[in-house]
């Protein structure tokens, strides 16, 4: 297997980094404490919207650039390496914009998907619920047929974009273990959103979203009636590892920043680096984030061929964020107080760090789901996988 990227990849990134340097990350730092506003936001992925963040995954046929994973995922990472919450951002609301891609009709895909595809409105995916976690199948918001519509009353948290988002692709129950997938129009369709504060990822938008008796046509049913969990579950294995590729993006941050510092920080006479236990948290650093890269971007292939991956995807999870969890700790020890200060970003990324070990499946739900593909014995209930 040949993981190193294309001379053509290489390009792409290398002048992606040089425009993050240079347009992005002056509008971030300005935004490291509080959620990106709606219309920064939008800014932003417009101007990520040519190199094909945000977009890339949509084929040419829909309005995208038909990137490919690797090369995406490539370009996340670099992302992330600057700011994990604006590709966090980015991914959430290109997902949401692949569903409508797949299962959209006609009619949605030629209203919706170009002001996604160009920065212009936000999407994001609405799935669990304040009682649900990773229960998918346990959700109770319901949406009940009623005339050319359906009626919608539930609440959904935890959800990336929501409090911004111009478009919220909804799962929801429409029939005894039936889930519908719907697009949700705030503009058209009567919802609550609110902002949830949080540890980390200070500038990426999470929110609850609240649905009392919203009347949705069914022109807003996305892949048809009964096929929401499907489409819901296809997407999990991508999703899985975009949050692997943030977590690349921040294991970097942090190595660089400790190499730089290790050799400039001056010690007994010498610089910190020249110390064995100092080397040691170093290597350790750069060893897990080698390991975590190899495991994610072997998901990102297998995605790319079109070969289920949901062993992989767990497993790239589960390792990536725990890892770099470790590597921003390592990195904020190597700093020693400086570490523990905001004029040093290894608090931040301590912090960006530990808030991916959590979403699109805790560790531990990535283990049970590890154990089940290995063992083919489901431990989420009773019997055989």
């Amino acid at each position: 297997m040949n993981f190193d990227p294309t001379d053509e990849q290489k390009l792409a990134v290398d002048a992606f980094r040089r425009f993050l340097e240079r347009d992005i990350a002056p509008v971030v730092e300005r935004h490291r404490d509080a959620v990106f506003p709606k219309p920064v936001a939008h800014e932003l992925l417009a101007a990520l919207a040519d190199y094909g963040v945000g977009n890339g995954w949509v084929p040419d046929a829909g309005g995208g650039l038909g990137i490919g994973y690797i090369s995406s995922g490539l370009l996340y990472e670099e992302l992330a390496r600057v700011s994990a919450d604006l590709a966090g951002l980015a991914y959430v609301h290109e997902g949401a914009a692949m569903k409508i891609f797949r299962g959209g009709s006609e009619a949605i895909k030629a209203r919706y998907l170009p002001g996604l595809l160009s920065g212009q409105a936000i999407g994001c995916s609405a799935v669990t619920e304040p009682g649900g976690g990773s229960g998918v199948r346990g959700m109770r918001t319901r949406a009940v047929a009623e005339g050319d519509g359906f009626r919608i009353s539930g609440e959904k948290t935890f959800i990336s974009n929501a409090p911004i988002a111009d478009v919220i692709m909804l799962t929801a129950l429409t029939g005894p273990q039936e889930f519908t997938m719907f697009l949700i129009d705030p503009r058209e369709h009567r919802i609550e959103t609110r902002e949830i504060s949080k540890l980390g990822l200070t500038s990426w938008s999470l929110g609850s979203v609240v649905f009392s008796d919203t009347l949705v046509s069914r022109d807003y049913v996305i892949g048809g009636v009964g096929a929401g969990l499907r489409e819901t579950m296809r997407g999990f294995e991508r999703a899985r590892l975009f949050i692997s590729i943030l977590a690349l993006g921040i294991g970097q941050a942090a190595l660089e920043a400790s190499i730089r510092y290790a050799k400039d920080r001056l010690q007994f006479d010498r610089p910190i680096g020249g110390h064995q236990l100092v080397q040691e948290l170093v290597a350790d650093m750069a060893t897990e984030l080698h390991a975590a890269r190899l495991l994610t971007y072997r998901g990102l292939d297998l995605v790319e061929r079109g070969v289920r991956c949901n062993l992989e995807a767990a497993m790239a999870k589960a390792f990536a964020t725990e890892a770099v969890t470790r590597i921003a700790s390592r990195a904020v020890q190597v700093h020693g107080a400086y570490g523990l200060t905001r004029e040093f970003p290894l608090e931040r990324h301590f912090r960006d760090a530990r808030m991916l070990t959590v979403p699109d499946g805790t560790t531990q739900i990535n283990q049970l789901v590890i154990g089940r593909e290995l063992l083919g014995l489901d431990a989420f209930g009773a019997g055989p996988k």
